[in-house]
């Protein structure tokens, strides 16, 4: 089974579909090492891991590898909402979750929302995560307006 295969078996075809653009937009994809605006390693399309080293460079191939592989790790964070969740949700939070992080998106207010059946406001809460090492990112804004316009959006 290919890594977008496990993808979709884990969130569903349309999920990815959706998310796979959406973060590919918005992470950006560098073929090396570089420090993403709060000072972290990243490399390619926003992977970040203890086994990059500066200086290194990717192939398009290690690079969708990579990706494939992070997106699958954040599927996780999905199973933390207990409520059926649209297409469109699953490809918001699995962005947010890929930004943040599966711990940051558990023990969020969103998730507590989602899970007390208040969809609305979960994705609301999208709203209010803009800020990197204290201080509000224009790239964060630009990308929690279009999360929350997904997840909002009837599918």
């Amino acid at each position: 089974m290919t890594p977008r295969q496990k993808l979709a078996a884990k969130i569903g075809a349309g999920a990815i579909a959706l998310a796979l653009p959406l973060v590919a937009h918005f992470e950006g994809t560098v073929y090396r090492t570089y420090k993403d605006p709060i000072n972290v390693l990243t490399s390619c399309t926003g992977h970040t891991g203890p086994e990059l080293r500066m200086g290194q460079t990717f192939t398009k191939e290690e690079c969708e590898a990579q990706l494939m592989g992070d997106l699958l790790k954040h599927t996780e964070a999905i199973d933390c909402i207990k409520r059926p969740l649209t297409d469109n949700q699953k490809a918001a939070f699995l962005s947010f979750a890929f930004n943040v992080g599966n711990s940051a998106f558990c023990g969020s207010t969103l998730v507590r929302k989602a899970n007390a059946g208040d969809m609305a406001g979960a994705c609301a809460e999208l709203s209010r995560w803009t800020l990197a090492g204290g201080q509000e990112l224009p790239g964060l804004v630009r990308r929690r307006a279009a999360e929350r316009a997904v997840c909002e959006e009837k599918s």
